[in-house]
């Protein structure tokens, strides 16, 4: 015999709204009651006819995704957290890549707009916002995260990408590096603001700010390590070379320290090396990755908060959430490391 909401409440002694609404993954139920719902939930294995229950809101309690690159470490480890958030509320979540092609981008949204999502995600790789528009995202509540419109009043949840600039170089200029070029991204707000931070800090140092020190380029989500290690080989012929580098990501980094290695050099004797992202396997590398931690988890975690929020109450004020960056350096940009302290962790 089926469980029912009913048989549920009676067991706990609460009404069967309550259990409802925790079914539903409302908001205003308290989280010691929420709880006691979830476990009675479990141990009964009760399931939840999600189409019936669509049928009678006008919803299909299911979140789209769509980030630039599926198999990217960072969109990945976002997607893992989001998911895990959705799926403890009864939420299914369908992922989508653009490959970092505002074609391929209308296309993915179109679909899963058709498919009546309740809450869309975009890490959009569009380059306006008049093309973001005609996406048609303003019909279904939507977040944008990592990537964000300045002039956009929208649900955001990302990084504090200057302030990533800023504590990757200020960690290069700590360390005595004063020719400090940077490896970076085109057309997205990651990129300028991450440029940006790059900037202010030497600015502020009275240093170079040259454009030559500055090499960018498109899609380096999907091409990261090879893109690095192509712009790398460009600042080597540089009369002098850079004596360390700020990536924009760990993949350009990861392709960087290849290219320098692949020409005879050291890696941070010669050249220090600083990316973004912090990977898993940043400590296995050949040489070690220092890295900025964007907290991609925990990003995951506070989107898939905040479109349980705007499914249920779709009209709310927008909200910007930023988690503050963290440094991690490693050995290529400390050198040798003793084994019992492998990296040094700061946060901003």
């Amino acid at each position: 015999m089926a469980v029912r909401l009913k048989d549920i409440a009676h067991d706990l002694g609460v009404s069967t709204v309550t259990v409802s609404k925790v079914a539903r993954g409302s908001l205003d139920v308290s989280d010691a009651t929420r709880k006691r719902v979830l476990k009675r939930m479990a141990e009964l294995n009760y399931r939840p006819n999600l189409v019936a229950r669509g049928l009678a809101s006008g919803r299909t309690y299911t979140m789209g995704l769509v980030v630039p690159d599926l198999v990217h470490p960072y969109f990945a480890e976002f997607a893992k957290a989001l998911s895990g958030i959705l799926r403890t509320n009864s939420r299914a979540l369908v992922i989508t890549s653009s490959e970092e092609d505002p074609e391929v981008e209308h296309e993915e949204i179109r679909n899963l707009l058709s498919r009546g999502v309740d809450v869309l995600m975009i890490a959009s790789c569009q380059t306006n916002l008049r093309n973001f528009f005609e996406l048609g995202v303003n019909r279904t509540p939507y977040l944008l995260f990592d990537r964000n419109f300045p002039n956009l009043i929208a649900n955001f949840v990302g990084s504090d990408d200057v302030a990533i600039g800023e504590m990757a170089t200020r960690h290069l200029l700590e360390l005595g590096r004063r020719r400090i070029a940077h490896i970076g991204a085109r057309n997205s707000s990651p990129s300028f603001d991450r440029l940006r931070g790059y900037q202010n800090v030497l600015v502020e140092a009275g240093l170079s700010t040259s454009d030559r020190l500055v090499i960018q380029r498109e899609r380096v989500e999907e091409t990261g390590d090879a893109m690095g290690a192509q712009m790398m080989k460009l600042l080597l012929k540089l009369k002098p070379r850079p004596d360390a580098v700020f990536c924009y990501n760990d993949l350009t980094a990861i392709g960087a320290i290849e290219a320098i290695l692949e020409a005879g050099l050291s890696v941070p004797e010669d050249i220090a090396i600083i990316g973004c992202g912090n990977l898993r396997y940043a400590n296995y590398l050949r040489v070690p990755l220092s890295s900025i931690d964007q907290g991609a988890s925990e990003l995951g975690r506070l989107a898939g908060g905040l479109a349980l929020e705007l499914s249920a109450m779709p009209d709310q004020e927008a909200q910007s959430i930023r988690v503050p960056p963290r440094l991690v350096a490693r050995a290529s940009t400390l050198g040798k490391v003793s084994p019992k302290k492998k990296e040094l962790s700061v946060r901003l």
